[in-house]
């Protein structure tokens, strides 16, 4: 799996006009993969999601921002960032143009997820039970290509 330079990801999305980035991640444990129920009330409420957030100007990268957002959605650590997954727009709840940057990540401690901003987790082989939005299950399905191929 081939992970772009974060410098060039920045570049096109300021060239794209995207007004907010946000990082997220296929965790994968034991064949599973870690969704997030997003609260009833939330922009996009009561939908499965990977764990994501905005990058804040506080981060250093798109790295630093994917290692905080995931602590801060589940309490878990990423120990490794294995590849590049894709990126999709959207246009956020306040309005802006927003690009997603997602990547497949490993986590030191998958059995203590710690929820703070969502209403449910699952560690799911299939979306079946858990709809997604089809552009998280694309970023899903092209993680499943690389580990089965």
């Amino acid at each position: 799996m081939s992970t772009p330079e974060l410098t060039d990801i920045a570049r096109q999305d300021i060239t794209d006009g995207i007004a907010q980035q946000v990082v997220g991640a296929v965790i994968e444990a034991a064949g599973t993969i870690l969704l997030l129920k997003r609260p009833a009330d939330d922009f996009r409420g009561g939908t499965w999601e990977l764990p994501s957030g905005k990058v804040e100007a506080t981060d250093t990268d798109l790295f630093a921002a994917l290692h905080r957002e995931v602590t801060e959605e589940t309490g878990l650590t990423i120990s490794e960032v294995t590849g590049y997954l894709g990126a999709f727009d959207y246009t956020s709840g306040s309005g802006k143009h927003t690009r997603q940057h997602t990547w497949a990540v490993v986590v030191t401690n998958p059995d203590e997820v710690r929820l703070s901003e969502h209403d449910d987790s699952a560690w799911v082989a299939t979306t079946r039970d858990h709809p997604v939005s089809d552009e998280v299950q694309r970023l899903i399905d092209a993680h499943l290509a690389t580990v089965t191929s």
